[in-house]
């Protein structure tokens, strides 16, 4: 991988999970990075979200650090704030820098009292460890119910020199397409302002992070930042700046699908796209009623070319349209047509089904040149079985 220049990575086992895995990840850029950060949207929010939060806000837009636990969300918790606060000051102190330049993050169970001695015990051992190659191991360290980790990297000429993106994250499940939806960091080492970077991150994730579901759910904690360090000695001028702009959104469309593809249970990936409405909001509300309703995911996990669950589910997405407009379109084959079944090869097309990468069209025939692309995946058993028995 094409890793951006001036960071350091680490990750240890802590104790936090019962199974011994690294659960406890540091990120630090040297320099300290600009940065601008989304989060979860949820009236119940962590600890770690309300810090980092605050953090960003006392110094306008910059982080030193990252400090990243899994297997305790460390939210909904009498001590939470307490806890998130030694840890940023002891991470702060072991880096010499101050308590608001590092950014808290936390990942798995809701209601259970984080202890915050095994992790105030390992940031000696994170600091230790730091190293410019281990960024595959704060990706592992990140996960929950994730089968795999998941990253990407691009490296970018510009006019004054080559940048680098890289990108981690992690979520299989409780993922909503409204504001963040899961753990994600992005980091380059281009020299970019806060100030563009919340314009920058804004637009990549509406086009990414927030055309995501696994299952409708919001969690609790969710935090996606985008940071820039300008190790690269590289700062994008006006016309450069786009093309940062498409690369930053590439690569965090890249872990959306990544988180997709591997939601709890799945086997395969949904890509829905809508076309044709009158606005983009218009189209996004019917990609986001298809890609949520469990009777289209269930139906793609058969192998069931049920278009009538897709059609029904634009039906209610509470956007008003003519049915008899409405063509969709399985793996590129058209299986209703004005509202009505199409002719079709139904063994042929359930063969495709199985396909382990799904996608579903909606086009909305007129002149409405709204459209969206939503990111999500089918339901199996296995989904109920894994958050079943999650906290045991």
């Amino acid at each position: 991988m094409k890793l951006p220049l001036g960071y350091r990575y680490a990750a240890v086992y802590a104790g936090i999970r019962k199974d011994e895995r690294d659960d406890v990840a540091l990120i630090v850029s040297d320099p300290p990075a600009q940065a601008a950060a989304v989060f979860t949207t949820n009236m119940v929010q962590a600890a770690p979200v309300r810090q980092a939060r605050s953090n960003l806000r006392s110094t306008r837009g910059r982080v030193a650090a990252i400090l990243v636990n899994a297997g305790n969300a460390n939210c909904a918790t009498r001590t939470g704030d307490r806890v998130t606060l030694a840890l940023c000051k002891a991470a702060a102190k072991a880096l010499k820098t101050r308590k608001e330049m590092i950014l808290p993050a936390s990942t798995g169970v809701i209601g259970v009292e984080l202890d915050p001695k095994p992790l105030l015990d390992a940031i000696p051992k994170l600091t230790a460890a730091l190293s410019p190659s281990a960024f595959e191991s704060v990706a592992r360290a990140m996960m929950t119910t994730d089968t795999r980790m998941k990253i990407v990297s691009r490296e970018l000429q510009l006019g004054k020199g080559i940048i680098r993106i890289a990108g981690l994250t992690k979520g299989a499940g409780m993922i909503q397409p409204n504001m963040a939806t899961t753990l994600g960091f992005v980091l380059t080492d281009a020299d970019v302002p806060a100030k563009q970077l919340r314009e920058i991150l804004s637009r990549a994730a509406r086009r990414s992070y927030h055309s995501l579901t696994v299952d409708g759910d919001m969690s609790t904690n969710d935090t996606l930042a985008l940071l820039a360090n300008g190790a690269a000695g590289v700062k994008p001028h006006r016309d450069d700046l786009q093309t940062f702009s498409a690369a930053v959104t590439e690569v965090m469309e890249s872990l959306a699908e990544q988180i997709a593809a591997d939601g709890e249970g799945a086997k395969k990936l949904i890509v829905v796209r809508v076309t044709g409405f009158k606005t983009e909001e218009d189209a996004r509300k019917v990609g986001r009623a298809i890609a949520n309703s469990p009777l289209v995911k269930t139906a793609i996990a058969g192998s069931d070319p049920n278009w009538g669950r897709i059609l029904s589910a634009a039906g209610y997405s509470g956007i008003s349209f003519d049915p008899r407009d409405i063509d969709v379109y399985l793996q590129n084959v058209r299986v209703c047509q004005r509202g009505l079944a199409a002719d079709y090869d139904e063994d042929q097309l359930k063969s495709r089904l199985d396909e382990s990468e799904v996608h579903i069209r909606v086009e909305r025939q007129g002149r409405g040149k709204g459209q969206a692309r939503f990111f999500t995946c089918d339901f199996t058993e296995d989904y109920i079985r894994i958050n079943g028995s999650y906290r045991t």
